[in-house]
């Protein structure tokens, strides 16, 4: 059976996140239709972070369509779908969906995403937070969503940057119910 998973890129940094989820899966999931939306602010942030086009990352999804096309099939309940991915999430996407303000396709989508009782996964990805931030996540987590932090563990001993960010989209993967390989699973400590 097809799976319909919507992925949505803001402008925060840690795109990287949000490539490597794509690529992912592709490689773990070919039974999964990726609707992709990547805010204009991304676009840049990915050309900047990571050295790709906005074109060389569509080529990764099914269907893409831009922020501003609030007429796309995902800003819809009736398109049914298993889940969206938020990754990264800005601060002002995380405000937009805690107060129901829809002005582009990502938070239209992430508030159908809630209101149709759908799972939503918001990989927020800023440090420190202040006050407003915690109870825009709190509100979200009320909504129904999964706030995720990209914040990696140590316990499987990552060695490069690519552990770190491949532990993130593992666990989103897990979330998702899409089986992956990308990190060593917490087994109990060892006796060294």
């Amino acid at each position: 059976m097809m799976r319909k998973i919507v992925v949505g890129i803001t402008g925060a940094s840690g795109v990287i996140y949000g490539v490597r989820f794509l690529e992912t899966v592709r490689k773990y999931s070919t039974n999964t239709e990726i609707h992709l939306v990547m805010s204009n602010t991304a676009i840049n942030i990915i050309k900047h972070e990571v050295g790709l086009d906005g074109e060389s990352l569509s080529r990764l999804a099914d269907r893409v369509y831009g922020e501003d096309e609030l007429g796309a099939p995902i800003a819809s309940g009736s398109f049914k779908h298993d889940g969206m991915v938020i990754i990264p999430c800005s601060m002002k996407t995380l405000a937009s969906i805690a107060h129901g303000i829809t002005d582009n396709l990502i938070s239209r989508a992430a508030d159908v995403t809630l209101k149709e009782r759908r799972k939503l996964i918001l990989v927020i990805r800023e440090t420190p937070l202040n006050l407003v931030h915690i109870k825009n996540m709190e509100l979200v987590t009320l909504a129904g969503a999964i706030v995720m932090p990209a914040a990696p563990a140590f316990y499987n001993k990552p060695r490069t940057i690519d552990d770190m960010v491949n532990f993130i989209v593992g666990r989103v993967l897990d979330l998702l119910g899409i089986e992956n390989e990308l990190y060593r699973r917490w087994g109990g400590y060892s006796e060294e």
